[in-house]
């Protein structure tokens, strides 16, 4: 596939690399082409790099990897039109501007109504699936634990969407597990939040998530 990643930074290079291994086109979108790190990825990589209404308009399958309070606005960027129908795999994280408590991040949205939410209906003729929220970057692509391959909990309006994102994780070395419609993003955002703990306290951010069933 034509692979769109909007976000630039650690989780949208992260993930862009993994696609590119796999076979797909990829394009990493950002606001400033010229930012000296993005040039070094594209000299490192072959990934082209582009704008947001670019890397969207020319992407079969988007990828949201920006800071959850500017993401909205990069969607806007990338044009709403251009995402018309397409599958966005949204790896946002309502994040608020400031530090843990004892460890505990704090967010700028509530349990009652998640970013993922905000953004579905921001662009509600895109495909949104929840996905690679709840685990540091350096295990999104082929992650490497003794128990075997960990858990990744997605949720999304359309079934047809959350097939091929579920295709796309089992590539990347994932058991996917299905929570449902968007409402479940609720639930699977502060996954984020129990997933930093460790780090924020212990300095220990090498693991992930599994549901034994």
């Amino acid at each position: 596939m034509k692979i769109g990643i909007i976000g630039s930074g650690a989780v949208g290079q992260t993930l862009a690399k993994g696609f590119k291994n796999e076979g797909h086109a990829v394009t990493l979108g950002t606001r400033d082409i010229s930012k000296p790190e993005v040039v070094q990825f594209n000299k490192d990589t072959g990934i082209p790099v582009a704008d947001f209404e670019t890397t969207a308009k020319t992407a079969e399958l988007i990828v949201l990897s920006t800071k959850g309070t500017v993401a909205a606005d990069a969607l806007r960027l990338a044009g709403i039109a251009n995402l018309d129908k397409k599958i966005v795999i949204d790896t946002t994280n309502p994040l608020a501007e400031k530090g843990p408590d004892h460890g505990v991040l704090h967010f700028f949205t509530t349990l009652d109504f998640s970013l993922m939410e905000q953004l579905q209906q921001l662009v509600p003729a895109a495909r949104f699936v929840k996905a690679f929220n709840s685990v540091g970057n350096t295990a999104m692509y082929k992650p490497q634990f003794s128990e075997g391959p960990p858990s990744m909990f997605i949720c999304g309006n359309d079934e047809e969407a959350k097939k091929t994102v579920t295709d796309l994780l089992t590539a990347f070395g994932w058991e996917t597990e299905d929570m449902g419609t968007v409402e479940a993003a609720r639930a699977i955002e502060p996954l984020c939040i129990l997933w930093c703990i460790p780090g924020f306290l212990h300095n220990s951010w090498s693991h992930a998530f599994k549901l034994l069933k």
